[in-house]
């Protein structure tokens, strides 16, 4: 690579990551405040309904895994900063650098009934070829998704 004519690229989802964040948080407000309302009304059965379709609105945005990403790329090194948006609890924080020379390959792997790609980097190492944990990249817009491979494609020169 010619670092002269060589451009950062920097992808990430911050601002969808924000209206995802706020529709998971509105939502499971709106729904446990539906729920606590029916009970105090008398209307248990409505309650419990409501009361399940806040855990179902957990169990499906933890499976979905919305992760924010940012990808960067400078003429030498790789790094990928990721974290799970819609969790409780401590906010995990996780990032994966190393030089883009290292890089072997990348997989486009489906999860979640083939609705969902996780990106798998695998690279170069002493001891042979190591891939990184899956990040998910279903808070990515299908164009973010693109820039990110195409970048992949082309330091591998694809």
């Amino acid at each position: 690579m010619n670092p002269g004519h060589y451009q950062e690229m920097v992808t990430e989802n911050s601002e969808r990551i924000k209206r995802i964040n706020r529709l998971f948080y509105m939502g499971a407000a709106l729904l446990a405040l539906g729920s606590l309302i029916c009970f105090l009304t008398g209307r248990d059965v409505a309650g419990f309904v409501a009361a399940a379709t806040v855990v179902l609105w957990f169990v499906v945005f933890q499976a979905i895994d919305l992760q924010y990403v940012r990808l960067e790329t400078t003429p030498d090194r790789l790094t990928l900063r990721y974290y799970s948006v819609a969790r409780f609890g401590k906010r995990e924080y996780h990032a994966m650098e190393f030089p883009l020379a290292t890089l072997y390959d990348y997989r486009l792997e489906k999860s979640l009934f083939g609705l969902v790609h996780d990106l798998v980097l695998v690279v170069r190492t002493r001891q042979g070829l190591a891939d990184y944990d899956p990040v998910s990249l279903a808070a990515l817009s299908a164009e973010e998704q693109r820039q990110i491979e195409a970048e992949l494609k082309r330091i591998l020169r694809r």
